[in-house]
């Protein structure tokens, strides 16, 4: 068994590298970023429960702070299935940012889920990252 050990390692770093992506080629006048979604639920305990006034103060003590150059915030809603595999529908918040490449943005967007989880008893904050050409 300790034989195929070297082949299943190699498979593996195989199909990690699939996943790396390089930053893209951009356009003269842009350079290469990424865009980050978070997806924050409202609901607290299956029932509507953050406002958009918690929200907004969510915003200006977690998100401006971490990322003072700008954010878009937009209205959302959506399904998913909750720990107890049961469909959950609840409206949302949709946090769009512009970031360099980069571990410190990385801490900066796992620290602000963290912070939202812990502040509104949420599951989860889905994050979506993507390579992006940005012009200024």
């Amino acid at each position: 068994m300790m034989r195929f050990a070297p082949i299943a390692a190699l498979l593996a770093a195989l199909a990690l590298a699939g996943c790396a992506t390089s930053p893209p080629r951009c356009p003269v006048g842009q350079e290469p970023m990424r865009t980050a979604q978070l997806f924050f639920g409202q609901n607290i305990g299956g029932k509507p429960g953050v406002s958009n006034a918690d929200f907004r103060k969510f915003v200006d003590e977690e998100l401006t702070p971490r990322f003072p150059n700008g954010l878009t915030v937009m209205d959302g809603g959506g399904q998913w299935k909750g720990e107890e595999n049961r469909l959950i529908r609840e409206a949302a918040k949709v946090v769009v940012l512009v970031l360099p490449n980069g571990p410190e943005a990385n801490r900066k967007l796992e620290d602000v889920r963290k912070a939202y989880k812990a502040r509104f008893h949420q599951e989860s904050v889905l994050l979506v990252t993507q390579p992006a050409c940005v012009g200024f």
